[in-house]
């Protein structure tokens, strides 16, 4: 079995099967036609079921062919364009490549005596996204597993520069568009369920300051401690962004901390046409960026970056046998002394690759491609008097839904939706992703593929359209 150990004696056999792996995948990508063959769970788990992982096939192709039937000729492949749904990107070359190098190295970004040049890369990314932030030259970093992780370690150092032990007190406030990880981390960090505060969003589904204020007023009034202001720099659902200079107004007038999430509208950093939008995000004390959103690159790719380094500390813990406390005299390197997380991958080489070999404006023209992309889909929709649409995007998001002529019932509205989501996904032609805007169910795009033309958006739109119009009329037929 040593035969399977990576090491200087098997360093061919190590080029053949990566090798073998990537033409498979390559050859996939090259003929995949729809993003999904629309197979169910009771289709595919029968087969996976019937594995006896207990009986190796030693062989590498054979293990290829045996993947081809249960994972890659089902994917899920988000390079398609019309793959619509979630926040999952198509990636660049140079960050698979950096993929590759880093599971084969498998450092571990930790410690310096595991990682070495790893750790400085690292570092350098953090430097060169908070002075992309404009965060000032305290500022500091480190990579995540993503968003949720950023947001909670963020939440984490809020907490304790709040400064008090009555953790009831505390409270944090965010849109009611905003993630769920900001609710999810505060129950996390021990707070109440009434920690989080909801504030209203208006028309374009961003932060009403005015209503921001007012709760940060009644908060001091009540002898509540106000710990949080969290901004959305690209909500999920609506890629809206907060008013950014005005939160932080308030964050400064009621000593709050303010945690921009900008996991989703990072890209902008990169922005060659509209890096305005961030205006603003200077100003905070602790932001959430998704390299693996807007920057193209594969998961896992994040960080979380802060104004003071010094702030860090707060999630510092000293293991003898890992980073004791006179490695900090000794100026040894550590990136477990800033993170979550102990052991972790070198997720920074994929984005080292990507700017090493395209450049930060390569990655700004495709996020500003997506951009653009949205707008064209947002004329269409407004111009077509089967749809709803929401709000014009300030990123690359589209929420909507299908408005039939001749039905006035929401509930039954609902359900075409519903039903054409469902029906779309099943056929593998597209897929898109659904949410709720009140109480009514909305379809949405979420737009992070270059390739995907406004042609495409327009048939999406008429398959999305016939799938809830047989809804009704088979709804019609069964009703008469």
């Amino acid at each position: 079995m040593r035969s399977h150990l990576l090491n200087d004696t098997t360093a061919e056999q190590y080029r053949r099967s990566v090798t073998a792996g990537v033409e498979r995948v390559a050859a996939k990508i090259a003929t995949t036609e729809r993003p999904f063959t629309g197979v169910t769970v009771d289709a595919l788990a029968p087969a996976i079921d019937a594995i006896d992982l207990d009986k190796p096939l030693h062989d590498t192709a054979a293990v290829l062919d045996e993947l081809e039937d249960v994972y890659l000729r089902d994917a899920v492949y988000f390079h398609h364009p019309r793959y619509l749904a979630h926040l999952n990107c198509p990636v660049v070359i140079p960050a698979v490549l950096g993929e590759a190098v880093l599971s084969a190295v498998n450092s571990s970004l930790d410690t310096w005596d595991q990682s070495a040049g790893g750790t400085l890369i690292e570092r350098k990314l953090i430097d060169w996204t908070t002075e992309r932030i404009g965060l000032g030259p305290a500022a500091d970093g480190v990579f995540t597993s993503g968003g949720t992780q950023s947001n909670l370690q963020a939440l984490l150092l809020a907490r304790e520069e709040a400064k008090t032990e009555a953790l009831a007190k505390l409270r944090i406030f965010a849109s009611e568009v905003s993630h769920f990880s900001v609710k999810k981390s505060a129950k996390l960090l021990g707070l109440g369920q009434d920690s989080v505060v909801s504030i209203p969003v208006d028309h374009d589904k961003r932060m009403q300051t005015v209503a921001l204020a007012r709760e940060l007023e009644r908060c001091k009034q009540d002898g509540l401690v106000p710990m949080a202001v969290v901004a959305t720099a690209g909500t999920t659902d609506f890629g809206s962004i907060d008013p950014l200079p005005e939160i932080a107004e308030l964050c400064e007038q009621f000593a709050a901390w303010m945690h921009v999430d900008a996991a989703y509208g990072c890209g902008l950093l990169a922005s060659l046409k509209h890096r305005d939008r961030l205006n603003g995000i200077e100003r905070a004390d602790s932001v959430t960026v998704d390299y693996h959103k807007s920057f193209f690159q594969p998961v896992s790719s994040s960080a979380v970056l802060v104004r003071d380094a010094a702030t860090l500390q707060h999630a510092t813990y000293h293991a003898e046998y890992l980073n004791p406390r006179r490695m900090v005299q000794e100026r040894i390197p550590n990136q477990v002394d800033k993170s979550l997380q102990t052991t972790r991958r070198f997720d920074a080489l994929k984005l080292w690759m990507t700017l090493r070999t395209m450049g930060a404006d390569g990655i700004g023209q495709l996020f500003d491609e997506v951009c653009e992309l949205a707008r064209e889909g947002w004329k269409l929709l407004a111009a077509d008097p089967r749809f709803d649409v929401v709000v014009e995007p300030s990123l690359s998001t589209l929420v909507f839904r299908y408005i039939p002529a001749s039905v006035t019932d929401p509930a039954e509205i609902d359900r075409a939706n519903l039903y054409a989501r469902k029906a779309l996904f099943a056929s593998g032609d597209a897929i898109v992703a659904g949410t709720k805007v009140g109480a009514r169910h909305y379809l949405k795009f979420t737009l992070l593929n270059p390739e995907t033309q406004a042609s495409d958006i327009a048939a999406v739109l008429d398959l999305i359209a016939g799938h809830a119009e047989q809804y009704l009329g088979d709804s019609l037929d069964r009703a008469s």
